[in-house]
């Protein structure tokens, strides 16, 4: 018998069906918070009660480092072989790709985003990522260093012991992802701590994971607010903290760690990413498509979101137009339709910070090209309109600080030195784009422009698991993605044996 067509009503149908776990893990198995607190989880898609979450505290933070460490120190990871680890990991991998309809509604369901692009981009691109890092378990080998002939010196890398991964809600299932599988791909043990705006991918990891074969106390989740992150990043039996989310909060566990056992800490934080799109353009219809993807798709709610468009004068009427037909295409609509492009804003607060950016945006003279209201508030769900704003001065708070939403600022400039300088002259440093049919334009612009991605002719294109991924400046430090983030969760050892 064929399958059914996955519909709306196909995936409101598996909504009502799931069977939604909500507790942590620790040490194996899933438990209440030690004080039995919860929180709850509604769903931005109408508001609608999921479930109550365990909120942890100091109490099950302590119960789940001590895991991780009595799991590193026992070996039953870190001291596999790592053909034996790789195995494993393949096999959560695996789990993950079997398990992706429920996982993809959960991330749907908990965050406001499209089912289409959790079944065909987050799930299986977690599920790449952790494949990815379980086969360049056994192809990262040490070195030997040139010394004196009677020296032999070994330079090898050990994992650095109980890692902390606390990761943002707005890709829940791949931010995750990009921190535990070279966490665990060398060795080390991991407590993951989701945002408690959308825990629940997270919490079904930790049943895939032992599934899997990952032994006790190597992986665990602790749900809660903030109090969690802080905790994890003040204790002094967590050797690394890698954090994904805002330059505030990854300032503040800088302080923690700073505070407590000066442990590693690794940070990706905002971005303000500046597109570039120069006269001579080679594509102004794919340029403006790309434009509008870039800031409204996962509704703006990415670092990375290419929120400042720089548009050379000699085609800026024409190119705005452009972008504007495209972002108006972009209308939300429900998150479990497959035909939706741009789902809902993950709660009431971050639909209220986004609804006051627009507000300041007019009062500080930006002139509105675009949308700018709530929409669909009838569903009792968050949802915004795409919306652009023309604006004269580079400097105003919608040009300058992160928004998190679909709020797109559009610039003039004259010339490349201008438009290098308007995408330098900010705190952060992620992505940016330049847009050109001279190459030599091109190559020069790339060099110039302070940032850890820089597309050319495109836009977020360049998944692969190949390309380090972060930033310069308040963007953070460290990479996600790549081997060298393996770097990240490990630390080097100097071996000199003499030899005679």
């Amino acid at each position: 018998m064929s399958s059914p067509e996955k519909n709306l009503a196909y995936w409101q149908a598996h909504a009502q069906a799931l069977q939604i776990e909500s507790r942590a893990f620790i040490d194996g198995h899933y438990a209440p918070a030690q004080t039995e607190e919860t929180f709850e989880c509604r769903s931005p898609i109408d508001g609608e009660l999921l479930c109550e979450v365990a909120q942890c505290g100091q109490a099950d933070v302590d119960l789940a480092v001590a895991a991780g460490r009595r799991s590193f120190e026992a070996g039953v990871w870190a001291g596999l072989h790592p053909r034996q680890r790789k195995k494993v990991l393949r096999k959560f991998a695996e789990l993950i790709r079997l398990h992706n309809d429920e996982l993809a509604l959960l991330e749907s369901l908990d965050m406001g985003k499209p089912i289409n692009d959790a079944t065909r981009g987050d799930v299986p691109g977690a599920a790449q990522c952790i494949e990815w890092y379980a086969e360049a378990i056994d192809k990262w080998p040490g070195e030997v260093a040139p010394c004196d002939h009677n020296i032999l010196g070994l330079i090898t890398r050990e994992p650095v012991g109980v890692v902390a991964c606390v990761v943002p809600w707005n890709f829940p299932i791949l931010m995750a992802s990009w921190k535990i599988a070279p966490a665990l791909a060398t060795g080390n043990s991991v407590i993951l701590k989701p945002s408690e705006k959308s825990p629940l991918t997270a919490i079904r990891l930790a049943g895939l994971a032992r599934d899997a074969g990952i032994p006790a106390g190597v992986f665990n989740v602790l749900t809660g607010d903030g109090r969690v992150g802080e905790a994890l990043a003040l204790h002094g039996d967590v050797d690394c903290i890698a954090f994904t989310g805002s330059t505030a909060v990854g300032k503040r566990i800088m302080q923690c760690a700073g505070q407590s056992n000066l442990k590693r800490v690794w940070l990706e934080l905002g971005g303000k990413s500046a597109n570039i799109v120069l006269a001579d353009c080679p594509d102004l219809d794919r340029a403006a498509q790309a434009a509008a993807g870039a800031i409204c798709y996962n509704m703006g709610e990415m670092c990375t979101a290419g929120s400042r468009l720089l548009v050379q004068r000699a085609i800026k009427d024409q190119f705005v137009e452009r972008v504007r037909a495209e972002m108006a295409t972009w209308q939300p609509a429900h998150p479990l339709d497959p035909a939706t492009g741009m789902g809902a804003i993950v709660d009431d607060i971050q639909l209220k910070r986004v609804l006051g950016y627009i507000e300041a945006g007019k009062q500080e003279g930006a002139t509105l090209v675009l949308g700018g209201q709530q929409t669909r508030a009838d569903t009792g769900g968050y949802y915004v309109e795409p919306t652009i704003f023309q604006v004269s001065d580079p400097n105003i708070r919608i040009a300058r600080e992160e928004i998190f939403g679909p709020v797109l600022s559009i610039i003039e400039f004259d010339t490349l030195d201008e438009a290098i300088a308007i995408a330098n002259r900010s705190d952060y440093g992620l992505g940016a784009a330049i847009w050109t049919a001279d190459l030599v334009t091109a190559h020069t612009a790339a060099r110039r422009l302070r940032a850890g991605t820089v597309w050319v002719n495109c836009y977020e294109e360049g998944s692969d698991m190949n390309f380090p991924f972060g930033g310069y400046k308040q963007s953070g430090n460290g990479r996600d993605k790549s081997l060298h983030a393996m770097e990240k969760y490990t630390e080097l050892k100097s071996t000199v044996v003499k030899l005679g």
